[in-house]
């Protein structure tokens, strides 16, 4: 009996130590694990990289112009009213000016006067080339004979002979100086007359653009006075918009000009006419506003049916830049090291290596990388400090997108800048 209890306990002694041992050594694997720190990380991949800029934008005519007449003078009739489309040329009113009419028939009995004087003093000047050359004929006689026979002819009836030669050729010159203070004389009348005319003309206003009516300022009746000085008071006929083409305005922040580029496509959208189309950039201020912090930029657009009014907002969509088939990661891969970009890349081995890369496009998830690392290649994404140079990890993959298209809203419109365009110009 002693024996077999000796025996249960040797055993049980036995299995003991070897639960221990057995305990012992799988308690060994768990520890290292336990070591090697975890890290999350992204694959490199091949994608594309977009930045557009949502803006709100606002039409406005191509060119507004308040139409003053050249002249004063009372309404007679206005052919025109709000919203009546015209083109350049076109007769928006007629003035009358009762004194005009005065003053350009007298222009016109003047001209015909200088032209008559004219007549006059031509027909002088042939009056006395004919007398100058019978005159110049009887002294030329006489000094022929009197050189072939001396003697024969009195010198007396020579010299007299020879001066009224000289006088007729002196009255010839003046017949042709008062012809030529004629001559003058009739352009002066003529221009006059031109002048007075050209007045006259101006008591039709015409359009000088193709555009529609926005405003009518005055009735027939009115006293209307002419807008040829700086009177800022001087009320117009009518105001011409030119809505056959628009602009359409948008402010840019600041931090988007150095994208905008003349050319440069933009998405535009008008919900008020359930509308969208394509616009190419055509013009930009090149200047920030100082309130505002925005430069001006606008796309020109035909309007040909006036389907969009001036005044109507839009909303538009500029592509500041794109790069396409580039190799992205996310943008919390990057760590900045003094002045360079980093990344903690794995190799094979899982181990931590630091390569300085060349950033390109940066969105707010992706960005581009052109050179130091390629498509394939995993990067440590958030707490790079905690990994050192060599070091070995466990590795937690994270999906991530590609590509990316990053928007960002632009700024607020100038209300300033279009009041500035409606105050219009005098025609």
């Amino acid at each position: 009996m002693r024996t077999l209890a000796s025996l249960i306990v040797s055993a049980g002694t036995l299995f003991i130590v070897l639960a221990g041992t057995a305990a012992c050594n799988s308690g060994k694997p768990e520890a290292k694990a336990a070591e090697v720190p975890a890290a999350r990380v992204a694959t490199a991949q091949r994608g594309n990289i977009a930045h557009n800029l949502s803006l709100a934008g606002q039409f406005q005519p191509y060119q507004m112009v308040d139409v003053h007449p050249k002249v004063s003078g009372f309404m007679k009739r206005i052919n025109v009213d709000i919203g009546d489309r015209v083109h350049k040329g076109e007769t928006l009113a007629v003035l009358e000016v009762p004194e005009l009419a005065a003053q350009l028939q007298g222009t016109v009995f003047e001209l015909q006067r200088a032209r008559d004087e004219i007549v006059r003093a031509q027909h002088e000047v042939k009056r006395a080339e004919a007398l100058q050359a019978a005159l110049h004929a009887d002294y030329q006689r006489l000094f022929d004979t009197s050189k072939a026979q001396p003697g024969l002819v009195a010198q007396q009836e020579l010299d007299d002979a020879q001066a009224k030669d000289l006088s007729a050729e002196a009255q010839v010159d003046a017949a042709k100086a008062a012809a030529s203070a004629a001559q003058q004389h009739a352009e002066a009348a003529h221009a006059d007359n031109n002048r007075v005319q050209a007045i006259q003309n101006y008591t039709n206003v015409v359009a000088p653009l193709d555009g529609v009516i926005t405003w009518r300022y005055a009735d027939t009746g009115a006293l209307i006075q002419g807008g040829t000085n700086s009177n800022d008071q001087d009320i117009p006929i009518v105001r011409l918009s030119e809505s056959g083409l628009l602009r359409l305005r948008m402010p840019v922040p600041e931090d988007d000009v150095q994208y905008v580029h003349e050319g440069d496509l933009i998405q535009v959208r008008v919900d008020a006419i359930n509308r969208s189309f394509t616009g190419k950039v055509v013009r930009f201020t090149r200047n920030v506003n100082f309130e505002t912090r925005t430069m001006e930029t606008e796309v020109d657009v035909e309007n040909r049916d006036l389907s969009i009014a001036p005044g109507m907002y839009a909303n538009a969509e500029l592509q500041l830049a794109r790069a396409d088939n580039v190799v992205t990661i996310p943008v919390e891969a990057l760590v900045l090291r003094g002045a360079e970009e980093t990344v903690y890349v794995l190799d094979a081995g899982n181990r931590v290596h630091i390569r300085t890369v060349q950033v390109g496009l940066r969105g707010s998830k992706l960005a581009e990388i052109k050179s130091g690392i390629e498509v394939g290649d995993r990067v440590i994404l958030g707490g790079q400090e905690k990994y050192a140079e060599g070091e070995q990890v466990s590795p937690i993959l994270t999906k991530s997108p590609a590509s990316e298209v990053m928007s960002e809203s632009g700024g607020v419109i100038d209300m300033k800048g279009e009041d500035a365009q409606n105050s219009g110009s005098k025609d």
